[in-house]
């Protein structure tokens, strides 16, 4: 093993740890970059700055690595502080831009915006007197956070009623971790975990506890597009429905005291009752944690689609002058010993990873001696496939048309029946291509972009003259065809409104309770669930 040195560059760098090899290397490289910009800092033509000059040579280095590795200055704090804990001080609503403001998208229960009777849909004119039109969500965001107990004036304008002034004082925000959970078709218990910041599994193992006295025979761990977070959550997670002492993750890196193994340290709640965890290619980090632990433990069903695979350690590191750095410190296995992570960030290709070679893969065994592979994130089961979103989908949602009519909808109706029982009848659907007339929500199919390459091939080909008749038919049918398309899309593009209506009355329950007559996963969980022979012969084959 080579020795490590510590060598004092220059007072101004500090101290830092060198492999010896290393040292000229790193030694010649810093004098380089010092040389680079203090040449910048005199000679450039304009005025620059040095904080942001030196900002972007951090950004550019750590770029190089993962896109997990990242430096936040004093100033972005708050942000970290956010990622890791899901507390902010604010008013407790997502934003978005919609034309040329920000609108409230969705207020969480119970918090200031959802106290001071914000709705969805709620255009944000001005904050203390000051104009908000033309600013972004960031610079928006700014002047909604601050400190706990502070008040504010926001002027809104609601459809319907014109503007408004809202007197809204902050507060401290902490997300919930466990936004909903509930009882599906009789018996199946379903717990929707979004994060992973503290006290996540006292939420899940407080949901299991509820659920189980409210006659659950079953159960749905929902992990979908959940990116994950702090690992000793994902433990106690696991260890909801596994028994103590089990290990569940195991951690490897440069450094000694980065090889750890994490092990389940409580009284499980519930090892016994068959459990279905949702995951899809959002599933990330400490979901992949949770799915794959279970699964390699062969505790769980896995339905849904390949989660992401990233199996990558993060480490918080303090830095001078009040910044931190987060930092990949290593890289962790799950109880079979795969490592899931699907991108090599060691061996980029003209700046990009490449996923990992299907020859460079392996095969381990679960406990009950199932298959199962490394390097491409977590396997389910069953694997559900589900169809992309339609073009026109697509561009309904990007010019926020889907957005704009359950605003419109909300302005005309106080009230709808539970989100469990709505639905978008064929006169609420007619009124929504009425109030699409006047739209402009131009898409190209991938049709359209086939044939126009053809159009363009058949010229430099010169074959145009020849097949031009019946380009010009295809293309006259093509657009015939286009033109059908809300009626063609109907089923889809009325779920992706009942989801906006539903969440102007009902925010955080509403989005999710809207979705289960329409969730082909949460379906195949619960006919897994109800046939415990189809349960019990995936857990042992």
């Amino acid at each position: 093993m080579k020795k490590y040195i510590v060598i004092l560059l220059v007072s101004s760098l500090g101290l830092f740890a060198f492999k010896a090899d290393d040292y000229f290397e790193i030694s010649k490289n810093l004098d380089i970059f010092a040389s680079v910009y203090k040449e910048v800092n005199t000679s450039y033509v304009d005025q620059v700055k040095p904080g942001q000059l030196i900002r972007a040579a951090i950004d550019g280095m750590l770029k190089s690595l993962d896109p997990y590795t990242n430096f936040y200055s004093e100033a972005q704090a708050e942000d970290y502080r956010y990622e890791v804990t899901g507390t902010y001080a604010g008013i407790g609503s997502t934003i978005r831009v919609v034309d040329d403001f920000v609108v409230i998208e969705s207020p969480y229960d119970d918090y200031p915006a959802h106290k001071a009777g914000l709705i969805p849909g709620d255009r944000i004119m001005a904050i203390d007197g000051e104009d908000m039109k033309g600013k972004s969500s960031k610079e928006v965001t700014e002047y909604l956070k601050g400190n706990a107990g502070t008040s504010f004036m926001m002027t809104i304008f609601r459809q319907g009623e014109g503007e408004l002034e809202k007197k809204i004082t902050r507060e401290q925000i902490k997300i919930k971790n466990v936004p909903y959970f509930g009882i599906v078709n009789d018996n199946v218990g379903y717990i929707k975990l979004t994060g992973f910041t503290p006290n996540a599994g006292n939420e899940v193992k407080d949901a299991v506890i509820e659920l189980k006295s409210k006659g659950a025979t079953s159960f749905v761990l929902d992990l979908r597009n959940n990116g994950g977070g702090l690992l000793h959550e994902a433990i106690n997670i696991v260890n909801v429905f596994v028994k103590r002492g089990e290990t569940i993750v195991t951690t490897k890196g440069k450094f000694k005291e980065d090889n750890k193994s994490y092990k389940t340290l409580n009284s499980s709640i519930d090892t016994e009752t068959p459990l279905v965890v949702l995951i899809n290619e959002n599933s990330a980090s400490a979901s992949e944690i949770v799915s794959g632990g279970l699964q390699d433990i062969d505790r769980a069903v896995l339905i849904g689609r390949n989660s992401f695979g990233k199996g990558l350690v993060q480490t918080t590191k303090p830095l001078t002058y009040n910044t931190q750095m987060k930092i990949t410190t290593a890289k962790y296995y799950i109880p079979s010993g795969r490592l899931i992570q699907r991108l090599d960030y060691g061996n980029k290709v003209d700046g990009q990873a490449s996923e990992v070679a299907d020859s460079a893969k392996h095969v381990f065994k679960t406990k009950n001696g199932r298959e199962v592979i490394d390097g491409e994130g977590i396997q389910p089961d069953i694997l559900v496939e589900i169809d992309k979103y339609s073009k026109v989908a697509q561009s309904l949602l990007r010019n926020n048309l889907i957005f704009k009519f359950a605003t419109d909808f909300r302005s005309k109706n106080e009230t709808v029946v539970e989100a469990t029982e709505f639905d978008v009848s064929e006169e609420l659907y007619q009124n929504f291509i009425d109030f699409l007339q006047d739209k402009e929500y131009e898409y190209t199919t991938s049709t359209e972009t086939v044939l126009s390459k053809l159009v363009a091939q058949s010229k430099d080909d010169k074959y145009y003259d020849l097949l031009k008749d019946e380009l010009d038919k295809l293309e006259s049918e093509l657009n015939a065809t286009k033109g059908a398309d809300l009626t063609n899309n109907k089923d889809e593009i009325k779920e992706l409104i009942e989801y906006e209506i539903i969440k102007r009355y009902y925010f955080e329950k509403g989005k999710v309770e809207v979705s289960f007559d329409d969730d082909i996963d949460l379906d195949k969980a619960i006919s897994v669930l109800n046939s415990s022979s189809e349960y019990n012969k995936i857990l042992t084959n």
